[in-house]
């Protein structure tokens, strides 16, 4: 089995899990969205190889495969960064709503 071929199956059964987990409730759609442009990536590196030689040869990458991993790494610390803005806004909100029932409980014994 050819690399391609590997790569092409890994992509789509990537995208497979990520729709199967939309349809089950269990990944909500603004993450899946990111997960199914990695599996397309996949898919279309998978299909195009060449693609990643054009591409180190245009950015001065010496060795392609390199470019792969920045490339990768890099996204990797996106993901990462956009989780932390989320989590940081989900704490902020329950902070939020625990000082609003708070509020509410105390109001509510002082009748």
């Amino acid at each position: 089995m050819s690399y391609q071929l590997t790569s092409s199956f890994l992509g789509f059964f990537i995208a497979g899990i990520i729709l199967w987990l939309i349809r089950r409730d269990l990944l909500h759609s603004r993450h899946a969205i990111w997960w199914l442009v990695v599996a397309i990536s996949i898919v279309l590196l998978g299909i195009f190889p060449t693609v990643v030689d054009w591409l180190a040869t245009h950015l001065g990458v010496h060795y392609p495969p390199t470019l792969i991993f920045i490339l990768g790494m890099g996204f990797i610390l996106i993901k990462v960064i956009t989780i932390d803005l989320h989590q940081s806004d989900l704490e902020s909100k329950v902070r939020r709503l625990a000082q609003r029932l708070a509020i509410l409980e105390a109001e509510k014994n002082n009748k």
